[in-house]
């Protein structure tokens, strides 16, 4: 089995956490401020920190400082290791689920010409 990058480890990890989806769900709109992120969520600041924290390990969101500010956005490619990771599996499977039509296909047309 192939080791996939720590990068798309990191990334599938991160999409995991339904906070950090909402989170990045709420920056697809647009830049926000710590404080504007945390608004929808019930939790302490230091663990919404600790969410966006992922989402900038695994270059999801970049944070700006302005003035005394945090402000996030998306990354420009933020989705491109998955996106690029999901292509190729499509790819695989389409090839795979095609052979197995035709397979069939064939198996059912040696079917009829039995009976």
């Amino acid at each position: 089995m192939p080791k996939y990058s720590n990068s798309l480890d990191n990334l599938f990890h991160a999409l995991g956490d339904p906070t950090r989806r909402s989170i990045l769900e709420r920056l697809s709109m647009g830049s926000a401020s710590v404080g504007e992120l945390a608004e929808p969520f019930h939790m302490a600041l230091p663990s919404l920190m600790q969410h966006l924290g992922v989402l900038e390990d695994c270059s999801l969101v970049r944070s700006q400082k302005v003035g005394r500010v945090r402000i996030y956005n998306l990354t420009q490619d933020s989705m491109k290791t998955g996106e690029d990771w999901f292509v190729r599996q499509r790819t695989h499977w389409d090839k795979r689920l095609d052979q197995l039509d035709s397979y069939l296909l064939e198996m059912k047309e040696k079917e009829n010409g039995k009976n």
